[in-house]
């Protein structure tokens, strides 16, 4: 990873898995880079989450959700929900902040692999938990993952090939106990990002999304 520490001016991707943290189709449609998803072969319903944007407003990433949209209800078990969801992340080079002051990290697949295992915990939750540590051991995960995602090439990642655009591409991958996430590249100037619960990684394959207002309709 190009960098030790998370990258700057861009909004907190913790939020990333939140169904109710989504913003209008509108966002996604201001991006200066194409969106991902699950394949055509993937027929289950699709919806949107949430963009994250540069201090100036210019889109950086985005997720996009399949399946099942995940839950923190205490009625809700997280052993029963089954979805897939993709983090896009334009690929950026290391760059000046937009009021001049300083610059901002280039992005990597470490970044989207930071993404997609914040956006992970931010969906789970711990049922045997008291509510008022959620916090706490929310805090304490994303250190964990951010650590994670900053040695790749660690024994905590294996490499998983799966087809973007039809082109067999080599993920790095990794499971715990809250599901899987999983990080690589697409030929479009992007990083991608995944991860998912009740849903097996092996099968998935990537593609650009065409038309984003079918993800509108969930």
């Amino acid at each position: 990873m190009e960098t030790t520490s998370r990258p700057a001016g861009e909004t907190e991707p913790a939020a990333q898995g939140v169904p109710g943290a989504r913003r209008a189709v509108d966002d996604y449609l201001m991006a200066a880079f194409p969106w991902y998803g699950l394949d055509a072969a993937f027929t289950g319903p699709r919806w949107l989450m949430q963009v994250g944007t540069a201090a100036d407003g210019t889109v950086e990433h985005g997720s996009t959700g399949h399946g099942e949209e995940p839950s923190l209800r205490a009625e809700t078990s997280s052993d029963n929900q089954s979805f897939a969801v993709v983090v896009t992340l334009a690929s950026r080079p290391v760059r000046r902040s937009a009021d001049g002051t300083g610059t901002l990290e280039a992005t990597s697949v470490s970044t989207a692999a930071w993404l997609a295992g914040s956006g992970l915990l931010s969906c789970s939750f711990p049922m045997e938990m008291d509510r008022s540590l959620r916090q706490d051991w929310l805090d304490q995960q994303t250190s964990v993952a951010w650590e994670l995602a900053d040695d790749l090439e660690g024994s905590g990642w294996s490499t998983l090939s799966l087809p973007v655009d039809g082109i067999p591409t080599d993920f790095h991958y990794r499971e715990s106990e809250y599901g899987w996430v999983l990080a690589g590249s697409a030929q479009e100037g992007v990083h991608l990002g995944a991860y998912g619960r009740g849903m097996s990684a092996y099968g998935l394959g990537f593609a650009v999304v065409k038309d984003i207002t079918e993800y509108e309709q969930g």
